[in-house]
């Protein structure tokens, strides 16, 4: 609550830079956070100071819940969202780093508005308590347990012994790859305001933008679309891996299995649709801002790597409506919502380690039904995995394309027709933010039921917690004493 109201803080003074009328309600908004996170910290300061994995679990959980609830304040009291539950929708849909808006006008939203909704992908990009351990132990409390709770994928690697060392070390790459994308995006032609904002949602993969065509805002600027690209792939790759290259270590990088099955999936996948747009799809048709240029050969690639790599790593950002590039490319994009990016990413979605792991046991078992007394592990990195994890994984994705069929029979209860349902599902769930139908990349969510948007609320918190976090609390196992 504390970190919410002081980033609330920051909002309103980006709102009185750019007067644009509204610095005084962000204010207060962000007083009022910060004073029931200190009422929160003064109940509590007699609190046992451990914690073990159940209590880890119930703190990352009702903790997102209690952010996206105060969350809310900046859009409820300056009115820009006055429904509350358009207001909760938004700013879940940002914490989770999903993208998904029911903004009709985005450009009329107040500057210190859109900063704020940038901000929340920002914050829950890398997690708000991985951000929040390098604080705890000040408070006498100990991160592991959040840490693993939290940390996307199915390990948290770390990069050192202390928990708290390791958060640093990741929000001190996550803020400087943002820097470094906000310059190259003014010095490329962004105003500064679209640059940072832009810089916030990339690196978190959220999508939210400062404009109504979001990036094919700047179809005319193929050099500002191929910096976004090139963040989005940092975004969606290990930021251990991140670490190890500044460090030197690029062997490292280069040799990790992830890493290349992750590039191989972004540039075969490039090259099939770059391939069917050139030959069969009008790339300028559907476009919401689409001036060719370069030719029609460098266009195709641009927007099949860009939407590629929008999918993959769930950033969401559009340069045009890919649900009119044939209807091969529909379902072939809406596959891609299902792959994720790299574990220790800010990428949703199932992340291509499991996939990874999954494939790689897949092959084995064909070899364990010719020879069923062979002992034939499965392999990582060259190191055996555990049977422990490999089922943790098969159970994760059995739990996964569960919830995909129970979130689209979800949304088929309110009268969604089939396209738009299982399109909703398969967004919200992998965090992705544009779906298929009425959902589309270039519509919102703004015509969503009321039920369907707390629904679909619902499925962005369970996809960004990776569904164990959120759904073990349902089960009454966990509330038992022993």
């Amino acid at each position: 609550m504390l970190f919410n109201g002081g980033f609330m803080l920051l909002s309103s003074l980006v709102s009185y830079i750019y007067k644009d009328g509204v610095s005084l309600q962000i204010f207060l908004a962000g007083l009022a956070t910060l004073f029931l996170g200190a009422i929160a910290m003064v109940f509590t300061k007699n609190h046992t100071k451990e914690m073990n994995k159940r209590e880890g679990y119930i703190v990352v959980s009702f903790g997102w819940i209690i952010m996206s609830l105060s969350g809310t304040l900046p859009y409820v009291f300056t009115e820009s969202i006055p429904s509350f539950t358009n207001a909760f929708f938004e700013t879940m849909s940002g914490y989770t780093t999903t993208g998904a808006s029911i903004l009709n006008d985005i450009e009329a939203v107040p500057k210190g508005v859109l900063f704020w909704r940038s901000l929340t992908h920002w914050i829950g990009g890398m997690g708000i308590i991985v951000l929040a351990i390098a604080i705890l132990p000040l408070l006498g409390i100990g991160g592991m347990q959040l840490f693993a709770a939290e940390a996307p994928g199915p390990n948290a690697d770390k990069l050192h012994p202390r928990i708290t060392d390791t958060a640093k070390r990741l929000w001190l790459i996550y803020f400087g790859y943002t820097a470094a994308e906000t310059l190259l995006l003014s010095a490329a032609g962004m105003s500064f305001f679209d640059a940072i904002n832009h810089a916030l949602c990339t690196l978190s993969t959220g999508g939210f933008s400062t404009k109504n065509a979001s990036v094919a805002y700047w179809n005319s600027q193929p050099i500002i679309q191929y910096i976004i690209i090139l963040f989005m792939f940092l975004a969606g790759t290990n930021f251990v891996l991140s670490y190890f290259a500044f460090k030197g270590k690029v062997q490292k990088v280069i040799n990790d299995e992830e890493f290349k099955l992750y590039f191989k999936f972004v540039a075969i996948f490039t090259i099939i649709a770059a391939l069917i747009i050139y030959f069969r799809a009008d790339v300028s048709a559907s476009s919401v801002n689409h001036p060719m240029v370069w030719g029609e050969g460098e266009s195709a690639f641009r927007h099949a790597l860009f939407q590629v790599l929008a999918i993959i790593t769930t950033t969401g950002f559009v340069t045009a409506d890919y649900t009119m590039w044939t209807p091969f490319l529909v379902v072939f994009f809406f596959g891609l919502m299902f792959l994720g990016g790299s574990a220790g990413s800010t990428s949703g979605g199932v992340k291509v380690v499991r996939h990874l792991i999954l494939i790689k046991n897949g092959f084995l078992e064909f070899k364990r039904t010719l020879h069923p007394s062979a002992i034939l592990p499965v392999r990582y990195n060259k190191r055996a995995i555990s049977g422990d994890i490999v089922f943790n994984i098969l159970g994760f994705f059995i739990l996964y394309m569960l919830s995909f069929i129970i979130g689209s029979l979800g949304f088929s209860i309110l009268g969604i027709e089939f396209k738009s349902a299982i399109g909703l599902a398969a967004s919200t769930l992998g965090n992705v933010g544009p779906a298929l139908g009425d959902y589309g990349p270039i519509n919102n969510y703004a015509p969503l039921p009321s039920l369907g948007k707390w629904w679909a609320s619902f499925l962005m918190l369970i996809g960004r917690l990776e569904l164990f976090t959120v759904l073990i609390l349902f089960t009454p196992f966990f509330w038992r004493n022993r």
